[in-house]
């Protein structure tokens, strides 16, 4: 499986994301610059967190308009697997790819620290690994991550099983029903304040988030072998 992982102005966990799919899962990893025009030869995309274009406007409001975003919603639309962490999760929504809005923090400052998740939907391509209900440690690094939606969306959310991932033990941030992730309804983009590709390895802290991106490769593996 050929991963290409965007590099928006300001990306700072695109190096993460190439760690994490080379050397943690032994699959190949590109950049590409959000300049480019094209994602052929890829078979899934990561849009890795930071503050791209510096969050001047809101984050993820300019890349949103980058050149590659329009390869991104038809990679999207064509049902192959889309992930976004962090910031990339900001430019999905703002894309318009997931429902709902990213605002600031409850605190108003910036959060860095390790979380407890919750598995609430492990019927994904992304999350198949894991056992329903299961609780993850997961880091998160963020100023604009709680999710807020209207109640007809978060009514569609619930009703389609849209949400993926919920904090466990605290909301850090004033997140709507505790989310921390959720996928569109196709089930082929997810996207998440928490950083899976931060925990891989135990030496991090948590290899939790290994099986997030094992997930993705066993679940290409298998739809491959469909074919």
């Amino acid at each position: 499986m050929r991963f290409a992982v965007i590099q928006f102005p300001g990306s700072n966990c695109d190096v993460d994301l190439l760690h994490a799919i080379r050397d943690g899962v032994g699959e190949e990893a590109e950049y590409v610059p959000h300049t480019a025009d094209s994602l052929e030869g890829f078979d899934g995309v990561l849009l890795p967190g930071g503050f791209s274009y510096g969050d001047y406007l809101r984050s993820g409001a300019i890349s949103r308009f980058s050149n590659i975003m329009s390869e991104v919603s038809r990679f999207a639309e064509e049902g192959k697997p889309v992930f976004g962490t962090c910031n990339g999760f900001q430019i999905l929504v703002e894309a318009g790819l997931l429902p709902g809005a990213l605002q600031r923090n409850k605190q108003l400052h910036f959060i860095c620290k390790t979380t407890e998740l919750k598995v609430d939907n492990n019927q994904t391509k992304f999350t198949s690994k894991y056992q329903k209900d299961e609780v993850l440690t997961i880091p998160i690094a963020h100023g604009e991550g709680s999710f807020y939606c209207d109640d007809d969306t978060l009514a569609d959310l619930k009703a389609n099983n849209q949400i993926v991932f919920t904090y466990a033990s605290d909301n850090p941030n004033g997140s709507i029903e505790n989310i921390a992730g959720i996928i569109n309804k196709k089930g082929n983009v997810l996207g998440m304040m928490p950083h899976p590709e931060r925990a891989i390895e135990d030496l991090l802290g948590s290899s939790d988030g290994l099986r997030f991106f094992q997930s993705m490769i066993s679940n290409f593996v298998k739809e491959t072998a469909d074919v």
